[in-house]
């Protein structure tokens, strides 16, 4: 057990419904115990005759359910806690969280409404990376999906191949003729934008050749000075010892 409590954190509920139930459902079947909140279990009539067997089964779905109903109650808050008057299974307190939570179809298409508006607007900044853009592309897009809306890659893809900066045109231009950006998916677009990003950051040859042969003029010049006034200052003296002889 003290292994389990170390390695398992219990994603806190902060009212966010849509995403503390996915990091919740990912933890339960990760832990084999999802059965207990999909299809629950129902308790035998009092005074019924149960086989050996089938008593060590019953004692191994409440010892699993009492499980369950732990990660949800150590989610949860006070406040929230006694919002969920009937807590005699894990699948009762997490369809009550859901209705409670989860926000009924009309607030869902009224959210849903409000982020298809801030996808149809989303551009890439004039100096945001790859990397910031994807992340905010995507942050959009997953909410979108938790609330129904279906995303496929491909309608990601040519949204942000269609808003990227100016200086990005060839590149898309040059996917769009080599690639089948139908079946692209999110990681490989990024990965090849990221790449060519990284070649804009990086000087050429030639900007190099042309910086050291300033330099090399800079020094050069600097140096035919020095030595002008050097030569210049040597025989002013001399004439000024004379002229005191």
């Amino acid at each position: 057990m003290s292994e389990d409590k170390t390695l398992t954190k219990i994603p806190h509920f902060d009212g966010h419904y849509d995403h503390w139930s996915e990091l919740m459902e990912n933890l339960l079947r990760a832990k084999g115990l999802w059965s207990l909140v999909e299809i629950g279990f129902t308790e035998p009539i009092e005074g019924t005759m149960l086989t050996e067997a089938q008593q060590a089964q019953l004692d191994d779905t409440r010892l699993k359910d009492h499980q369950v109903k732990h990660y949800l109650f150590q989610a949860i808050d006070r406040t929230v806690f006694e919002q969920i008057l009937d807590r005699r299974t894990a699948k009762i307190v997490w369809d009550s969280m859901k209705r409670k939570f989860g926000g009924n179809l009309k607030v869902k298409k009224s959210l849903l409404n409000v982020l298809r508006r801030e996808f149809e607007v989303l551009e890439m900044k004039k100096d945001e990376t790859i990397t910031a853009y994807f992340a905010r592309a995507m942050m959009v897009s997953n909410k979108m999906r938790s609330n129904g809306e279906d995303m496929p890659d491909r309608k990601i893809v040519e949204k942000i191949l269609r808003t990227l900066t100016e200086k990005f045109t060839y590149i898309v231009v040059s996917i769009e003729e080599s690639k089948d950006t139908d079946n692209m998916s999110i990681d490989e677009l990024q990965s090849s934008l990221v790449v060519h990003e990284q070649k804009f950051r990086r000087p050429s040859n030639d900007d190099e050749d042309q910086v050291l042969k300033v330099e090399d003029r800079s020094g050069i010049s600097n140096r035919g000075r020095g030595t002008y006034r050097g030569r210049g200052c040597g025989r002013g003296r001399s004439t000024f010892h004379k002229a005191t002889v």
